[in-house]
């Protein structure tokens, strides 16, 4: 690992993300709670490799981001991804208490919300996920809102996504990112996608058919003086859906279990994708890793975009 920049802010570049921002290559930004968070070991390692390989063999650098120990790393060394992976009682750390796990030397997985500040902090302009946070069912009483949401309205990443997961309430999650100017471009298609679907019966707010096209848009954005990020809405491939009639069965179903179990907070999205895994016998899941790679290829895609 190369040294931290600041001894203020400890901050460790993995050897290949250290070398691409020497060189001024392409860099695409992935969170780790979907390793510590998403799925057991080894199945999380596997997906984490797989994920970083779609990046590189489309001409980036993948940069997983991580705390460790109190050190935020831009990237990880092959034996940090298979020490996280296996790691037990990992802290899933957003906005609010990113810069907590670190003054307190704890390890943590990023959410998408602390994955784009450290992958702004780190000048990286693309960021792979799965699904982004947003406004919970049931939020007119809970008050239950992602800091996703208004991180894409401050953070200028680009977040390619499947969408907001279909756990939320996907509209209210669209009016939210509408009045929070953050322009959500669903590729090539007019419908946004509702994360194991493709199809959540909601039009989309803006449409682009190529990477070209996005990486200009954003370009376009910063010569503006636009702040804030965009969200690129990235349909899961059609042979790997599940058809959004029969997710909704299942997600019902779990939101009423997680009412029963009183499951609250930060405990609600694990919980939810949990029962929905075991509801759908493990399709879920592996619908969830196409959407993931998918995205990864798309967002390495804009990235090279952008540095040309």
């Amino acid at each position: 690992m190369t040294k931290p920049i600041s001894p203020l802010l400890p901050i460790a570049y993995s050897k290949e993300v250290a070398s691409a921002k020497q060189r001024g290559a392409p860099l695409v930004a992935l969170e780790s709670t979907i390793i510590t968070h998403g799925m057991p070991y080894p199945g999380n390692i596997e997906m984490a490799r797989s994920v970083e390989t779609i990046i590189r063999e489309q001409g980036a650098v993948p940069a997983t981001i991580a705390v460790i120990h109190g050190t935020l790393h831009i990237g990880l060394e092959a034996a940090e991804l298979e020490q996280l992976a296996k790691a037990k009682e990992v802290m899933k750390v957003s906005r609010a208490d990113l810069a907590f796990a670190i003054s307190e030397r704890r390890t943590g997985a990023t959410t998408v919300a602390a994955t784009m500040i450290a992958a702004a902090r780190a000048g990286i302009r693309v960021f792979a996920t799965g699904g982004i946070g947003g406004v919970h069912r049931g939020a007119e009483e809970s008050f239950d809102i992602s800091a996703d949401l208004e991180e894409l309205a401050r953070t200028g990443v680009i977040v390619v996504s499947a969408g907001a997961k279909a756990i939320l309430d996907i509209p209210k999650t669209l009016e939210v990112l509408e009045t929070r100017g953050v322009p959500v471009v669903t590729y090539e298609s007019e419908e946004f996608p509702a994360f194991w679907s493709r199809s959540s019966g909601i039009r989309s707010p803006l449409s682009l058919n190529s990477p070209a096209a996005i990486a200009n848009f954003q370009t376009v954005r910063e010569q503006l003086g636009i702040d804030g990020g965009m969200l690129v809405a990235n349909p899961v491939p059609e042979a790997d859906e599940i058809a959004r009639e029969e997710m909704e069965i299942y997600i019902e179903r779990a939101l009423d279990s997680a009412e029963r179990d009183e499951i609250t907070g930060k405990a609600v999205t694990p919980y939810l994708l949990s029962t929905i895994f075991d509801l759908t016998d493990g399709q879920s899941l592996k619908t969830n890793i196409a959407l993931v790679e998918n995205n990864a290829r798309l967002a390495a895609e804009i990235a090279v975009a952008l540095g040309e």
